[in-house]
């Protein structure tokens, strides 16, 4: 298990692929989720100084609860549906939302919060919760962010 961070330089793109490994590295011989999820988190935010970095977990058929986090304070629990983490999941595809007040039914957990990346955590056929990943900065998240943290959220182990 890799215990130290390396924090890259470079486009997005590059950045990505020197942390993808690093994670993998994180997440090896432990089979922790919560742990898992924590250390996926902070290695996120240590790369890419986001706002708000963390997880939502399926908490019945119509509620996702707030797990492992980077950032300020979170909502707590958010219905099936509502705001960008609950369109995810009912939808059950990755959302990227350039500026969260132009996006309908957005949950305000923070004022500083300007834009959204959201991707939903698959165990087989099932989705068990979403990613969440918040910026200060508008139209911060692309198709770059969408296709690596897509990869990212596959190493974790339901």
């Amino acid at each position: 298990m890799a215990e130290d961070l390396q924090i890259a330089k470079g486009s997005k793109a590059e950045q990505y692929e020197a942390l993808v490994p690093q994670i993998a590295a994180l997440l090896d011989g432990e089979p922790n989720l919560v742990a898992n999820m924590a250390n996926m988190a902070a290695a996120l935010k240590e790369q890419f100084g986001w706002w708000w970095v963390g997880f939502y977990l399926a908490d019945g058929p119509d509620e996702l609860v707030l797990g492992p986090f980077q950032g300020p304070v979170a909502c707590t629990r958010i219905r099936k549906g509502r705001g960008v983490c609950g369109s995810s999941w009912a939808s059950a595809s990755t959302i990227i939302v350039p500026d969260v007040e132009q996006f309908p039914g957005h949950i305000a957990c923070s004022s500083l919060s300007r834009s959204e990346i959201v991707v939903p955590l698959w165990n087989g056929k099932e989705i068990v919760g979403v990613l969440d990943v918040d910026s200060e900065h508008l139209d911060h998240f692309d198709e770059t962010d969408k296709q690596y943290l897509e990869q990212i959220v596959r190493l974790l182990r339901f």
